[in-house]
């Protein structure tokens, strides 16, 4: 996917992760092996996702990707702007912009989860 990287909406508050911090905060949540993914992996897909940034933002047409995962709004989250959106996170995209990830990551695993690896990034 190709990202508006770093572009901030306004009002909200986000971090840009340094790459050790993230390398610790996927370690700490069990990324390593994690349906069969790597920390690497995990670290290439946010690096080329959202360059760290908790509030990249993507605007693809009909749908809209959010966060530091790149979270998409036709599937994942709500925005309230998607149609047939199918909202699989039970969450509010706009919940994926600020600098608290649990929320990220518990949706991003439940991604990789279901897809059995990273194949919908």
């Amino acid at each position: 996917l190709l990202v508006f990287l770093g572009l901030p909406l306004p009002g909200t508050q986000g971090k840009v992760f340094s790459k050790c911090e993230m390398v610790r905060i996927l370690r700490q949540n069990g990324f390593e092996g994690f349906e069969g993914t790597t920390v690497a992996d995990w670290m290439c897909l946010v690096e080329h996702e959202s360059s760290y940034n908790t509030t990249a933002y993507n605007n693809n047409g009909p749908s809209r990707d959010y966060g530091i995962f790149q979270i998409n709004s036709k599937y994942w989250c709500n925005d309230g702007r998607t149609a047939g959106a199918k909202d699989a996170c039970h969450i509010r995209c706009s919940e994926l912009l600020n600098d608290n990830i649990e929320d990220d990551i518990r949706c991003a695993k439940k991604i990789a989860r279901e897809a059995h690896g990273l194949s919908p990034w």
